[in-house]
């Protein structure tokens, strides 16, 4: 039971792992025309670069959160479970849990393709005090 949750944890996680993070949609204002697409995208990863330095990242928060609701929530289902269909439930929660945490996990890390508020903040400072305007993210 266990070699099957781990390769769909481990499919999950890769397919999570090439999602597309956001990033900012500038208007083509003045400044863009005048120092032109290569800079802009020098200057949004310059600004990212000091938003990671300066922005507490909750990642690893995020998905340990997710795992531990999943397997509590698992548990407790499984537990149900395994009792009705006579596998007992302490088996039922094993299960039950295992696919929870694994399922919660999987909800934290694909939670993290959009960076948080305070980080979007930062760099849309940081891009407007170069002239630059934020429209957007995506």
């Amino acid at each position: 039971m266990r070699r099957p949750l781990v390769i769909i944890l481990a499919l999950v996680l890769a397919l999570a792992g090439c999602a597309r993070t956001q990033k900012p949609v500038l208007y083509p204002n003045a400044r863009l025309r005048q120092v032109g697409h290569e800079q802009a995208e020098r200057d949004i990863e310059e600004c990212r670069m000091l938003a990671s330095q300066y922005v507490e990242s909750t990642a690893a928060k995020d998905i340990g959160k997710g795992a531990a609701v999943g397997a509590a929530g698992g548990a407790a289902v499984g537990a149900v479970g395994g009792a009705v269909s006579g596998r007992g439930a302490g088996t039922g929660a094993a299960i039950g849990a295992a696919t929870g945490a694994t399922a919660g996990a999987v909800h934290g890390a694909v939670k993290q393709t959009a960076p948080s508020p305070v980080y979007k903040q930062f760099v849309n400072r940081c891009l407007r005090e170069r002239g630059y305007d934020v429209l957007g993210w995506q």
